[in-house]
């Protein structure tokens, strides 16, 4: 078959590279888990130390924008790292690393503390997102949609877990305390990761053509890459918009919660089912169901009642995230041969990114022409990833759905 990527579809995933891919998948997804919820539970601490630091709202943000940043921002370097020492050890040690920026945290007696563990935390964190999605990629090879989709939503238990936990353990003792047990937790993720995770060798470029390879390592990962960001910006920005939206509705603020609870649970059904169905009906079938049918929930919401809105809002989670789960799957596929955590780095660094960026962009335009058009803006964004996805399609082997 011609210019097609060929990851030798029916060879067993359990068989490829000596890989145990149960296992890849159960420790990448205890990986994604923890990170996740390291990264949303200082949502719960920051009213915390703002009252223990004194500390306005602008530092606040610091606090927060330390973490992310240095997550985002070192996951390429940790991709290449990975390259050179074995994957497994590089999560092993960051995920030991982010436990230990949180224990440095809660043993923090000011803000510069305080920065310099989250900041420690955010840098080993930069590993699990390329290394943990490449070794569940290596493993299952061709088939590594679906369990990536999986993996995908490991993240969001973990962000819904941690947060819970710490807000627990914040009434039963102070919290620094809660941190240090937290970070224990950390350490035995790390340990687990260190001794069972299989070693995944490297992608071997089966039947791979010079200008197939060109194709998939370039325009076609520009593409991919493209249709992330847009989606990831429809995501952020909305989540920024909705809160206003339904209380413009007359949500009073515990309807405000339920309006996005259910929009957090459908996005994990969304993610789950669709890295799935995704690897069935292709990115194309995909995009066009889950961010066509964002936009016509969006729209949908902006012109409807309080009460069918609320009735919208788990399917329009699943739309809002099921896109990501066979993103996410296709990027091994317009990998370079051997380069999976290098192309997983630059993935999620320009979602990430976007997501950090969009709110602001689409808080300005809310600020000149109000909540409702800039929502539709972001239903239109939606929409505009639809002939990206169009373009990426015959760059996929068999993928032309």
């Amino acid at each position: 078959m011609s210019r097609i990527l060929n990851f030798s579809l029916d060879a067993s995933p359990a068989r490829v590279n000596g890989a145990r891919p149960l296992r890849t998948l159960v420790l990448a997804g205890c990986a994604h888990a923890l990170h996740d919820g390291y990264t949303d539970l200082i949502y719960v601490l920051l009213p915390v130390w703002q009252a223990e630091f004194k500390l306005s709202y602008g530092l606040l943000a610091v606090l927060r924008g330390v973490y992310t940043g240095t997550m985002a921002g070192l996951q390429i370097p940790a991709g290449r790292l990975a390259e050179r020492l074995g994957g497994s050890v590089v999560l092993g040690v960051g995920t030991a690393l982010a436990a230990f920026g949180y224990a440095l945290a809660g043993s923090s007696g000011g803000l510069l503390g305080l920065i310099a563990g989250l900041a420690l935390s955010g840098a080993g964190s930069s590993t699990q997102h390329p290394i943990a999605s490449a070794a569940v990629a290596r493993a299952y090879r061709g088939a590594a949609r679906g369990p990536l989709g999986t993996y995908n939503f490991t993240g969001d238990l973990g962000k819904a877990a941690l947060p819970a936990l710490i807000a627990v353990l914040l009434t039963l003792m102070p919290w620094r305390g809660a941190l240090w047990l937290l970070s224990g937790l950390g350490l035995m993720v790390a340990a687990a990761i260190a001794l069972l995770l299989p070693p995944v060798g490297r992608p071997q470029p089966l039947m791979y053509s010079q200008d197939v390879k060109q194709a998939a390592a370039g325009r076609g990962f520009l593409l991919l890459f493209a249709i992330g960001v847009l989606d990831s910006a429809v995501r952020m920005g909305l989540l920024t918009f909705l809160p206003f939206l339904l209380k413009s509705k007359g949500a009073a603020l515990p309807t405000v919660g339920l309006g996005l609870a259910l929009v957090f649970m459908g996005g994990a059904a969304g993610k789950f089912a669709f890295g799935w169905l995704g690897a069935r009906i292709g990115v194309l079938g995909t995009v066009l169901l889950t961010e066509g049918g964002t936009a016509a929930a969006i729209l949908g919401i902006l012109d409807l009642p309080l009460a069918p809105s609320l009735m919208v809002l788990p399917a329009l989670g699943v739309m809002l995230n099921g896109t990501s789960s066979v993103l996410y799957g296709t990027v091994p596929e317009l990998a370079a041969p051997g380069r999976a955590e290098r192309a997983f780095a630059i993935f999620y660094t320009g979602t990430i990114g976007s997501g950090a960026v969009a709110p602001v962009f689409y808080g300005v335009l809310g600020d000149a022409v109000g909540v409702g058009w800039a929502t539709a803006a972001t239903a239109l964004t939606a929409l505009a990833t639809i002939p990206l996805a169009l373009a990426l399609a015959p760059r996929l082997g068999g993928d032309r759905r």
